[in-house]
C-alpha cells in the first residue's frame, strides 16, 4: 500500500497518539486533531485519504464535522469511531457517505485493517473535453475503486493538479486553452509532475509532440479509439508500480 495522508480526530489525546504511532510505524503519514474544528481547519490546508473521526467530540459532534469536511472535500473518506451506541448519529454520518464504522474498544490492528480495507485504489485526472470519452473513462475506473475527477481545458487540468493530490493523469493532447504539451510542461516546471498517460485521436499530426512527450519520459500514449481495456491495464501497471514503491 502506498503512503497515505490521514487525519485523526479525538479528543481522547492518548488514543489519537497510539493510533497515530501505529499509523507512522505501518508507512502512513498521520496528523493528529482534538476536536472537530481542529479537523475542519485541517481540512482548509490539505486533502487527506482517509480520516478517523470520533463521533462524540468537545465542541460539535464529529458527524456535524464531518458534514463540514464534506463540504470542503466532497470525496473525503471518513471512518467514524465510536465507544457509545448513538444510533442516530451514525445513521446520519453513514447517510453523509461514512464508509465504515469503528466500535471502541479496538486494537491498532483493528486500526490497521480497518485501513487496508478502505484505502482508495487511487485518484486519476481525466484531462478530455469529449464529454463521452471522460464519462466513459470515468466509470470505467469507478467500477475498479479509483476516485476520479474530470477536467475540460488544460488550464483547469493544470489547476487541479496544483491544488489537489492526483497518483495519474489521463491527459488528451487538444484541449482547449492550454496544448496537452503545455499542461505537462507547466506541472513539471511546477514541482507537480504526475505519472501521466497521453490520449490523442491524432497521432499522425502530433508526431513531434508526442515524440518530445516520449522524451520527457511519459508513462504512457494511447491512440483513440482504442479498447478500454487497454487504458485500464495501463492505469493498473501504474498503480502496480505505485504500490510496490
Amino acid at each position: 500500500m502506498k503512503r497515505l495522508d490521514i487525519l485523526v480526530v479525538d479528543d481522547d489525546r492518548d488514543l489519537a497518539e497510539a493510533i497515530g504511532e501505529a499509523l507512522e510505524l505501518a508507512g502512513h503519514n498521520p496528523v493528529l486533531a482534538f476536536t472537530g474544528a481542529e479537523a475542519i481547519e485541517q481540512y482548509g490546508r490539505r486533502v487527506f485519504d482517509i480520516t478517523f473521526m470520533d463521533v462524540k467530540l468537545p465542541d460539535i459532534s464529529g458527524v456535524e464535522a464531518f458534514a463540514a469536511i464534506r463540504r470542503i472535500a466532497p470525496d473525503a473518506r471518513v471512518v467514524m469511531m465510536t465507544g457509545f451506541r448513538i444510533d442516530q448519529l451514525l445513521a446520519e454520518a453513514i447517510d453523509q457517505g461514512a464508509i465504515k464504522v469503528l466500535r471502541k474498544p479496538f486494537t491498532m490492528d483493528d486500526v490497521l485493517r480497518t485501513l487496508r480495507e478502505v484505502a482508495p485504489a487511487g485518484m486519476v485526472l481525466v484531462a478530455d473535453d469529449d464529454p463521452d470519452f471522460a464519462g466513459g473513462v470515468e466509470d470505467m475506473l469507478l467500477d475498479r475503486g479509483y476516485r476520479v475527477v474530470v477536467a475540460r481545458t488544460g488550464k483547469d487540468a493544470v489547476d487541479r493538479v496544483m491544488t489537489g493530490q492526483f497518483d495519474l493523469l489521463i491527459l488528451d493532447l487538444r484541449l482547449p486553452v492550454m496544448h496537452g504539451l503545455d499542461v505537462y510542461l507547466t506541472l513539471r516546471d511546477r514541482g507537480k509532475a504526475i505519472p501521466t498517460i497521453i490520449v490523442t485521436a491524432f497521432g499522425g499530426e502530433e508526431t513531434e509532440r508526442i515524440d518530445a512527450f516520449r522524451a520527457l519520459s511519459v508513462t504512457g500514449c494511447l491512440f483513440k479509439p482504442f479498447e478500454p481495456a487497454q487504458l485500464l491495464q495501463a492505469v493498473e501497471a501504474i498503480a502496480g508500480d505505485g504500490a510496490s514503491g
